[in-house]
């Protein structure tokens, strides 16, 4: 059998396509490119904006164009959120929602009759989360501690695509983590819809899971993903910084930089939190010799009621406060059945588009003040095993990228320079 996979939207989900794709391979499945005649499509959705569930249809539509009698199965958000829209779609057999994922790989198996699957669980039954983890990096794996969320943030929808707040058990995070390691790849991603929520519900400690993953023999480096700045404590952020593999790189959401946005939506945090918690960390992690800390900072602009004035405080709060090194900027999508959804104040998409372009100027500014800050510092660089026009390129531990001539002896390796 040939299946074609496709991935939309976040790390999470490609992290879960990879897992499929491994799973189909055990199965003696052949892995073709998505262009590819197949027996077997399938779409790993988004739904994160109006755009992401266009091009999810569209994809779908498309393989559907490429071969008429291909069997198309559907996960990710946009399966959950629109699963009765998406089963509409001509060519589209089986859809797999939140909770099923775990037996997509057998399930759609018999589908195409391969009578060598075998049955497996949804999440409900195995009492967990879709175990999951990237592998199409030699150097570096996304690995999926936790998925879902209990805020219910006004504007987003998480929380019914993804479904509630749950973890990975820590027993399996490690065994994952071990399997990445004996592929070869040094560093990974720890991964999350909200990554520090890790352990909440199931009485695991994220801490404790960090000083476990720290200790995998094999994987040098590790990096925090899509963390909440009230879920990183001191406790966390002194261990890290006490000599661990942990990197001096955070992706940290912001959404606002002001508190009467923050509160209308629902976020758990104030202004002074968010900026207490960025200042601690450069405290214990910053000084002479060192590296500076890599913030990568998410936020919304356009949320409904965000007048000038609001902006220009989010704007300020950015370039005069946190000065990150870079601004992951989203603009406001107005998603059906979200609270935010039906507020008043909805902004003009051409007001969005220009605090896009502003916020995105802001954040090249201030990526170049990170590189330039950084430079006659000495760091280690993990070089990718690319070839791209006779050069090869790879990042340090605060996430520089840095590129040298091509040399296949480097390939995954991690060496020292000078920035």
């Amino acid at each position: 059998m040939k299946i074609a996979l496709k991935t939309l939207g976040c790390k999470l989900n490609y992290a879960e396509t990879s897992t499929y794709e491994r799973g189909f391979r055990a199965l003696g499945w052949e892995i073709v490119g998505w262009n590819s005649p197949a027996d077997v499509y399938l779409v790993n959705s988004c739904a994160v904006t109006a755009t992401a569930e266009v091009k999810s249809r569209n994809l779908i539509r498309r393989a559907h164009r490429v071969a008429p009698d291909a069997i198309i199965v559907v996960t990710g958000c946009y399966a959950e959120l629109r699963r009765d829209e998406v089963l509409a779609i001509e060519g589209v057999r089986r859809v797999f929602g939140a909770g099923e994922k775990g037996r997509l790989v057998e399930e759609t198996a018999a589908l195409a009759g391969d009578s060598g699957s075998k049955p497996g669980m949804t999440e409900v039954e195995s009492g967990m989360t879709l175990a999951a983890y990237s592998s199409g990096e030699r150097t570096r794996s996304f690995l999926k501690i936790q998925d879902g969320c209990d805020n219910f943030c006004a504007y987003c929808t998480v929380p019914f695509a993804r479904g509630r707040s749950r973890s990975v058990p820590a027993c399996e995070v490690l065994r994952q983590a071990r399997e990445i390691a004996a592929k070869g790849i040094k560093e990974i991603v720890l991964t999350g819809v909200n990554t520090g929520d890790f352990g909440r519900t199931s009485g695991e400690s994220f801490l404790e899971l960090l000083k476990a993953l720290n200790a995998v023999e094999g994987i040098e480096r590790y990096r925090i993903s899509s963390i909440e700045p009230n879920l990183i404590t001191e406790e966390i952020i002194d261990w890290i910084a006490s000599g661990t593999k942990f990197q001096p790189h955070f992706h940290i959401p912001l959404q606002s930089g002001c508190d009467a946005l923050l509160r209308k939506v629902g976020r758990r945090y104030s202004t002074d939190l968010f900026a207490s918690r960025i200042d601690y960390i450069r405290h214990r992690m910053e000084g002479p010799g060192k590296p500076l800390v890599f913030f990568g900072i998410d936020v919304i602009v356009g949320l409904p009621g965000e007048t000038d004035e609001m902006f220009a405080e989010t704007v300020a709060f950015l370039r005069d406060r946190i000065r990150p090194a870079f601004i992951h900027v989203f603009p406001y999508s107005r998603r059906p059945g979200t609270r935010a959804a039906t507020w008043p104040g909805q902004v003009n998409q051409k007001v969005k588009e220009e605090r896009v372009a502003a916020l995105e100027s802001l954040s090249d500014t201030l990526h170049a003040a990170f590189i330039e800050a950084n430079r006659g510092v000495r760091e280690k660089v993990l070089w990718e095993s690319a070839d791209k026009d006779g050069m090869m390129y790879g990042y340090t531990g605060n996430y520089i990228r840095l590129g040298r001539p091509f040399d296949k002896a480097l390939s995954g390796k991690i060496t020292d320079v000078t920035i």
